[in-house]
């Protein structure tokens, strides 16, 4: 059996679609009977208006394993948002998280035993993007969920690519401040 995962964490930024398509999950990991399980439950009956966690799911009555739960960066105000987060970006989710077993990432027989914690954004442009393309929507946030997924497992970046690139590396919005963008 694989050793004891307690709690790991992961992110990832995919881009490159069209706008409002970028997916930045946010992934807490680890065993059920841990701290990682006890978040989990708390989070899932701890509803709060326009912040509803749901579980990750592949169609109505699918859920995945290691169990899922989304939980929304941004307020939830309209149906269409809802359906788009609850349809386009559950089931990517859900398929993130299989296509991280499936790479090995997360161990296959500790399946059952772990729960993830996925935290949403999905910028709050798609409830008004006619034209938006929910295959590009799907395929970014089912990728940027595993690697997030990835991240987590294999510890990514470790400490010491960290220690040697910290003054190489600009937030982003930080260097957009600088320059006068926002």
């Amino acid at each position: 059996m694989s050793e004891r995962i307690v709690m790991r964490t992961g992110e990832s930024l995919v881009a490159g679609g069209p706008p409002g398509t970028a997916a930045e999950p946010e992934i807490v990991i680890g065993e059920l009977d841990g701290p990682v399980g006890t978040a989990l439950a708390t989070l899932t009956g701890d509803q709060a208006s326009g912040h509803s966690k749901v579980f990750a799911i592949l169609n109505t009555d699918i859920q995945v394993r290691p169990v899922t739960l989304m939980v929304s960066k941004v307020t939830v105000k309209n149906s269409r948002y809802t359906n788009i987060l609850m349809g386009t970006v559950q089931a990517a989710i859900a398929n993130g998280v299989l296509d991280a077993v499936r790479a090995g990432d997360i161990p296959k027989e500790k399946a059952n035993d772990l729960g993830i914690i996925c935290s949403v954004w999905l910028n709050p442009s798609v409830a008004t993007d006619d034209n938006l393309d929910h295959q590009i929507l799907f395929d970014i946030h089912r990728k940027a969920t595993a690697q997030a997924i990835h991240k987590a497992m294999t510890n990514t970046p470790d400490i010491d690519w960290l220690l040697e690139n910290q003054d190489k590396i600009t937030h982003k919005y930080f260097q957009m401040g600088l320059d006068g963008k926002i």
